[in-house]
Protein backbone atom coordinates (compact mmCIF):
# COMPACT_ATOMS: atom_id res chain seq x y z
CA UNK A 1 0.00 0.00 0.00
CA UNK A 2 1.16 3.21 -1.13
CA UNK A 3 1.97 5.94 2.05
CA UNK A 4 -0.44 8.49 0.68
CA UNK A 5 -2.79 6.03 0.77
CA UNK A 6 -1.62 5.22 4.32
CA UNK A 7 -2.22 9.18 5.39
CA UNK A 8 -5.85 9.72 3.60
CA UNK A 9 -7.09 6.70 5.63
CA UNK A 10 -5.58 7.76 8.85
CA UNK A 11 -7.00 11.27 8.02
CA UNK A 12 -10.27 10.04 7.41
CA UNK A 13 -10.49 7.79 10.69
CA UNK A 14 -9.10 10.50 12.55
CA UNK A 15 -12.15 12.93 11.96
CA UNK A 16 -14.54 9.83 11.80
CA UNK A 17 -13.57 9.69 15.64
CA UNK A 18 -13.78 13.33 16.10
CA UNK A 19 -17.77 12.07 17.11
CA UNK A 20 -16.55 9.91 19.89
CA UNK A 21 -14.18 12.12 21.35
CA UNK A 22 -15.08 15.52 23.11
CA UNK A 23 -13.32 18.77 22.60
CA UNK A 24 -12.95 19.09 18.78
CA UNK A 25 -9.26 18.67 18.36
CA UNK A 26 -8.97 15.24 16.53
CA UNK A 27 -10.30 16.85 13.73
CA UNK A 28 -6.97 18.78 13.04
CA UNK A 29 -4.77 15.73 13.38
CA UNK A 30 -7.34 13.99 10.53
CA UNK A 31 -6.68 17.54 8.01
CA UNK A 32 -3.14 17.34 8.74
CA UNK A 33 -2.77 13.51 7.90
CA UNK A 34 -5.09 14.33 4.70
CA UNK A 35 -2.69 16.98 3.84
CA UNK A 36 0.23 14.81 4.04
CA UNK A 37 -1.53 12.16 1.85
CA UNK A 38 -1.67 15.30 -0.94
CA UNK A 39 1.81 16.62 -0.44
CA UNK A 40 2.84 12.57 -0.66
CA UNK A 41 0.73 12.21 -3.37
CA UNK A 42 2.09 15.09 -5.31
CA UNK A 43 5.51 13.96 -4.90
CA UNK A 44 6.73 17.07 -2.23
CA UNK A 45 7.01 14.57 0.70
CA UNK A 46 8.99 11.43 -0.12
CA UNK A 47 10.55 9.87 3.12
CA UNK A 48 8.89 9.04 6.38
CA UNK A 49 10.25 11.83 8.04
CA UNK A 50 9.24 14.63 5.90
CA UNK A 51 5.82 13.06 6.08
CA UNK A 52 5.87 13.04 9.95
CA UNK A 53 7.26 16.73 9.71
CA UNK A 54 4.41 17.79 7.25
CA UNK A 55 2.47 16.22 9.31
CA UNK A 56 2.88 17.55 12.51
CA UNK A 57 3.58 21.11 11.16
CA UNK A 58 0.08 21.30 9.50
CA UNK A 59 -2.19 19.51 12.70
CA UNK A 60 -0.44 21.67 15.08
CA UNK A 61 -0.85 24.86 12.63
CA UNK A 62 -4.56 24.33 12.10
CA UNK A 63 -5.23 22.95 15.65
CA UNK A 64 -4.01 26.30 17.16
CA UNK A 65 -4.75 28.81 14.05
CA UNK A 66 -8.09 27.69 13.71
CA UNK A 67 -9.55 25.62 16.50
CA UNK A 68 -11.17 28.84 18.35
CA UNK A 69 -13.14 30.10 15.26
CA UNK A 70 -14.27 26.69 13.79
CA UNK A 71 -15.37 25.53 17.32
CA UNK A 72 -17.87 28.30 17.30
CA UNK A 73 -19.54 26.70 13.96
CA UNK A 74 -19.40 23.20 15.06
CA UNK A 75 -19.27 23.06 18.66
CA UNK A 76 -21.86 26.13 18.83
CA UNK A 77 -21.44 28.73 21.41
CA UNK A 78 -23.58 29.40 24.96
CA UNK A 79 -25.44 32.27 26.33
CA UNK A 80 -25.06 33.25 29.74
CA UNK A 81 -27.86 35.10 29.61
CA UNK A 82 -29.99 31.98 28.53
CA UNK A 83 -29.13 30.23 31.20
CA UNK A 84 -28.79 26.52 31.47
CA UNK A 85 -31.16 24.73 29.12
CA UNK A 86 -31.68 21.75 31.16
CA UNK A 87 -32.85 23.62 34.28
CA UNK A 88 -36.80 22.74 34.27
CA UNK A 89 -37.15 24.01 37.80
CA UNK A 90 -36.80 27.84 37.56
CA UNK A 91 -39.48 29.80 38.24
CA UNK A 92 -41.15 26.01 39.82
CA UNK A 93 -42.92 25.95 43.58
CA UNK A 94 -40.90 23.76 45.82
CA UNK A 95 -41.53 23.18 49.78
CA UNK A 96 -39.08 24.17 52.58
CA UNK A 97 -37.90 21.03 54.82
CA UNK A 98 -35.00 22.64 56.42
CA UNK A 99 -34.97 25.99 57.65
CA UNK A 100 -32.93 27.93 55.17
CA UNK A 101 -31.03 30.85 57.26
CA UNK A 102 -30.48 33.12 54.46
CA UNK A 103 -27.24 34.58 53.55
CA UNK A 104 -24.83 32.03 52.17
CA UNK A 105 -25.97 29.45 54.32
CA UNK A 106 -27.59 26.34 52.70
CA UNK A 107 -31.29 24.77 54.11
CA UNK A 108 -33.20 22.08 52.08
CA UNK A 109 -36.45 22.19 49.85
CA UNK A 110 -38.24 19.63 48.26
CA UNK A 111 -39.54 19.54 44.66
CA UNK A 112 -40.36 16.59 42.47
CA UNK A 113 -39.65 14.28 45.48
CA UNK A 114 -36.09 14.75 45.94
CA UNK A 115 -34.34 17.11 48.22
CA UNK A 116 -31.99 19.48 47.42
CA UNK A 117 -29.81 22.72 48.53
CA UNK A 118 -31.12 26.12 49.31
CA UNK A 119 -29.67 29.36 49.55
CA UNK A 120 -32.24 32.93 49.83
CA UNK A 121 -31.33 36.76 50.82
CA UNK A 122 -34.17 36.35 53.93
CA UNK A 123 -34.27 33.69 56.24
CA UNK A 124 -37.32 31.39 55.59
CA UNK A 125 -39.14 28.80 58.04
CA UNK A 126 -39.71 24.64 57.10
CA UNK A 127 -42.90 24.19 55.60
CA UNK A 128 -43.00 27.46 53.75
CA UNK A 129 -43.65 27.42 50.04
CA UNK A 130 -40.67 29.01 47.92
CA UNK A 131 -40.16 29.76 44.08
CA UNK A 132 -36.70 29.00 42.63
CA UNK A 133 -35.02 31.92 41.20
CA UNK A 134 -32.15 29.84 39.32
CA UNK A 135 -30.18 26.66 40.03
CA UNK A 136 -26.09 27.32 40.67
CA UNK A 137 -24.80 23.26 40.43
CA UNK A 138 -26.67 21.88 43.26
CA UNK A 139 -28.09 24.26 45.02
CA UNK A 140 -31.51 26.30 44.44
CA UNK A 141 -31.12 30.11 45.21
CA UNK A 142 -35.12 30.74 46.39
CA UNK A 143 -37.48 33.38 47.33
CA UNK A 144 -40.50 33.25 49.76
CA UNK A 145 -44.19 32.26 47.61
Amino acid sequence: MQPEHLWLIAGVLLILAEFAVPGFIVFFFGVGAILTALTTWIGLTTGGGSQCFVFGLTSFALLFGLRRFAKGIFVGTTDPAVGDLDDDFTGREARVIQDIPGGIADGRVEIKGAEWKARADSPIPAGSIVVIDRREGLTFHVTAR
